[in-house]
């Protein structure tokens, strides 16, 4: 098919980002002056969804008319400002490989890897944690004590901390639970106050102390001095510009400076200091009774966030006062944040840092800029959300720990705006800045730590199809933003299917590589351009993977959880394909740099209702370690779709993989 471009359709090839030069009309139009011609200078006080921002790229008509040729005109600010014809040179260049044979979608009650690996289980909810009598799991015979003192329910992030040759912790959160798969004949209209402390001790996070042996591969080391249980009653302290701030004091906590627990702790990270900054996700479930609520301004900040208007769908109100919104109409700010702790020292007490805003955390991703300030890169996992980062106002000192465990309580917190242009902005939220007034509500930093959406909201970020993952590439320093999907999108007058990314309601969600210019982490200004545009190329032509033959990949849908190995590959985990392919969700591999470039494979497929959460190598590459989590989603106890992991009731499990002949992974 041959098309003639309309020149609105094309796509800028900015050989110079920082001339801004407009390759359709070289001679006429410049965008950082707003010149008129085909392309509309964009208006840099409106909230645009990015869809929105991206169809100004490319038409519909071109990117399925096209075909891959269009897609590979996705690529929008390149990194370095390379020209077309060094692009293609880089792309011959040789690359790190990837040789395993892929598996295929699978709906089936097993896991599955390529020929030539073995999986095997590490550890499950329930297993003991310490050398204590009575702590063996037993479904019919479960308490609070015992919980907490046990692996917790619903495994996701992992994080692998090396201590000597074949010793290592390995972190896991615990994101929430499945009440129905966790209590013969639960009632959810009527929990019992057991079942919800059992649930409380079972959210947070654990410790294990790993070790590696010849023959078997890891192990867990039951009783081991670093293991530790933080749960939904750990007392943890509060940091940052929020802390003692009258919206953050109940009945309890009258200074509004001690949180007890962590709830919904999704994805999280290491920081180069060896602490973990574990992520408060979607704690608007565990509260009840908005409407309850007599300060309107209070009243709006829950709704911004999504906290209902009556009861809670867990009913914990019924048992803990702190989470009805009608008696502690506080305690839910008290939620929402990252929480560091530092693994090495199970007696050591958590932190809550405000400084990093307060929404729906997916993950942390920290890096030390040039100047030695620490940056951490993060995303608001839900519809039309953001992507943050934060940068410190102190400085890294490889010589002070102690002091590096200070930087997250002060610095300047950004939202992201993706320009027309394939540049971007971080905007400041700084109260006093912009439209972060005092008129506005926002007379402090606290008030922005605390209502961070709405502050994204006032200066203009642009929305996001539910930003996931952030991660940044150890080797390239380029940014990886996982866009999850967004159902919404084109639904109750939410804006319409586009160009760049054509589904109606994006199902299958995308990937783009955010490049800081200069190098330069603490810089203002970004380039960006697309990884992946997710789906199954053999039913959507609207799929992308970075120009690569579509007909050659695997189907991927819904990517939530990344990684990287030790070659710089990208290893992906998903979170959705039961519901966009009918197939169980996996792990899938992509090469980031050389000829294959966007060739994406598939590793491993799950089981039926569950969530590939996470994943994350050992320090040697030969073991990738992998959390399925909530197996059996969507059933009962009684009639489970998964009996994973030993044939009886189904237990979110941490497992690992290893090569038959004892190599690298992937390799």
């Amino acid at each position: 098919m041959t098309l003639d471009p309309d020149p609105s359709d094309i796509l800028p090839v900015i050989d110079d980002y920082r001339s801004n030069q407009c390759f359709v009309h070289p001679q006429t139009c410049r965008w950082s002056c707003g010149n008129q011609c085909a392309h509309p200078a964009p208006n840099p006080s409106a909230n645009e969804y990015f869809g929105e921002v991206a169809r100004r790229y490319i038409s519909r008509r071109r990117l399925l008319g096209w075909g891959a040729a269009a897609a590979g005109m996705l690529v929008v600010g390149r990194a370095g400002g390379l020209a077309p014809a060094a692009e293609r040179a880089r792309a011959a260049e040789p690359g790190p490989r990837l040789t395993f044979t892929p598996v295929r979608l699978d709906d089936s009650d097993r896991i599955i890897v390529p020929p030539g690996y073995r999986h095997e289980l590490l550890i499950r909810w329930g297993d003991p944690l310490f050398l204590d009598p009575d702590t063996g799991f037993d479904i019919d015979a479960q308490s609070a004590s015992k919980q907490a003192r046990q692996f917790g329910y619903n495994n996701d992030w992992l994080g692998f901390i090396p201590l000597a040759p074949n010793r290592a912790l390995l972190i896991a959160n615990h994101e929430y639970t499945n009440p129905e798969l966790m209590f013969r004949g639960y009632d959810p209209e009527n929990p019992t106050r057991e079942q919800v402390d059992i649930e409380l001790a079972a959210h947070g996070a654990s410790v294990v102390h790993l070790e590696r042996h010849p023959a078997r591969g890891w192990r867990y080391t039951l009783g081991a001095w670093h293991n530790r249980r933080i749960t939904g009653t750990t007392p943890i302290r509060l940091t940052g510009p929020a802390a003692g701030h009258p919206w953050l004091r109940t009945s309890e906590d009258p200074a509004g400076f001690t949180v007890l627990g962590t709830l919904n702790n999704c994805a999280a990270g290491i920081t180069p200091w060896g602490t973990v900054m574990t992520c408060e996700e979607n704690f608007h479930q565990y509260f009840a009774n908005r409407d309850g609520v007599a300060d309107p301004a209070k009243k709006a900040a829950h709704q911004r966030y999504g906290l209902p208007t009556g009861a809670s769908e867990r009913k914990w109100e019924r048992f803990h006062p702190r989470f009805d919104l009608a008696q502690e109409p506080n305690e839910a700010f008290r939620f929402g944040w990252v929480v560091e702790f530092d693994p090495h020292d199970p007696g050591s007490l958590p932190r809550k840092h405000t400084a990093l805003g307060r929404f729906k955390h997916e993950a942390t991703s920290t890096v030390i800029a040039g100047d030695g300030r620490a940056v951490v890169y993060m995303g608001d996992d839900e519809r039309f959300e953001y992507v943050y980062k934060f940068v410190s106002a102190g400085r890294y000192d490889p010589n002070d720990r102690q002091a590096n465990m200070r930087l997250m309580e002060r610095g300047t917190l950004y939202a992201a705006k993706f320009n027309d242009d394939g540049t971007g902005r971080w905007l400041p939220l700084v109260a006093g800045q912009g439209a972060l007034t005092a008129a506005n509500g926002f007379p402090t930093q606290a008030e922005v730590c605390i209502n961070t959406r709405r502050a994204a909201d006032l200066v203009g970020a642009t929305k996001m199809d539910r930003p996931e993952d952030v991660e940044v590439h150890p080797q390239t320093g380029t940014v990886y933003v996982v866009l999850t999907n967004n159902t919404q999108r084109g639904t109750s007058g939410r804006p319409a299917a586009d160009a760049a990314n054509p589904r109606a309601q994006n199902r299958h969600g995308h990937i783009i590589e955010l490049i800081p210019d200069g190098g330069d982490h603490t810089a203002l200004t970004f380039r960006w351009r697309f990884l992946m545009l997710c789906g199954d190329p053999a039913s959507d032509s609207s799929t992308y993977f970075a120009g690569f033959d579509r007909s050659l990949v695997s189907p991927i849908s819904s990517p939530d959880n990344i990684t990287f190995d030790r070659a710089g590959n990208l290893w992906i985990s998903t979170d959705g394909q039961p519901s966009s392919f009918k197939k169980n969700d996996g792990v899938f591999a992509v090469p980031v740099a050389g000829p294959e470039r966007g060739y994406n494979r598939q590793f491993l497929s799950a089981v039926p209702g569950a969530e590939c959460a996470s994943l994350i190598f050992s320090d040697t590459g030969d073991t990738l370690f992998v959390s399925i989590q909530h197996p059996g989603e969507g059933t009962t106890l009684e009639n489970a779709s998964s009996t994973f992991p030993d044939g009886r009731e189904p237990r979110p499990a941490v497992i690992f993989v290893r090569k038959e002949d004892g190599g690298i992974i992937g390799s």
